[in-house]
């Protein structure tokens, strides 16, 4: 059976969407949700949306870890979204290191001749990709 995977970058004020093609290869860009942390404004009813048009079998959130591999404050953040989705949502979380993939993103859209403030639009759901793709190609078999 195939079914889609959807890929989150937590912030405090954007959530950058992934999601996985049916067989679990690659990822796309969805889109940037804006959100509010501090105010309790998560955009859970864009995300709705999205998981009632998708139909996702799971959530992979990134997890901001320390180089030396510890968990911080926004580490905390990110889990604390995760279980927030999954009793609003009802949908398995699981977590995926995503140490340097806002680097990663930004030197793609650089190398792409992005311009700096078309850059803020886009790099938040192409580190949502970079993370759902490092879960996916963790998964396959070789």
């Amino acid at each position: 059976m195939y079914s889609r995977i959807l890929g989150l970058d937590v912030g405090t004020k954007t959530v950058g969407v992934a999601i996985s093609d049916l067989l679990g290869m690659t990822a796309q860009p969805v889109e940037t949700i804006k959100v509010n942390t501090e105010k309790g404004e998560l955009g859970f009813e864009r995300l709705a949306e999205l998981i009632a048009d998708q139909k996702p079998e799971k959530v992979i959130i990134g997890l901001p870890k320390h180089m030396n591999n510890d968990e911080g404050i926004r580490a905390q953040a990110s889990r604390d979204y995760g279980e927030a989705l999954t009793e609003r949502f009802g949908l398995p979380v699981f977590y995926q290191d995503e140490r340097l993939t806002t680097m990663q993103a930004e030197k793609v859209l650089i190398d792409g001749g992005v311009r700096r403030k078309d850059r803020k639009k886009s790099i938040d759901k192409l580190a949502a990709v970079l993370i759902l793709q490092n879960y996916l190609d963790s998964q396959k078999l070789f």
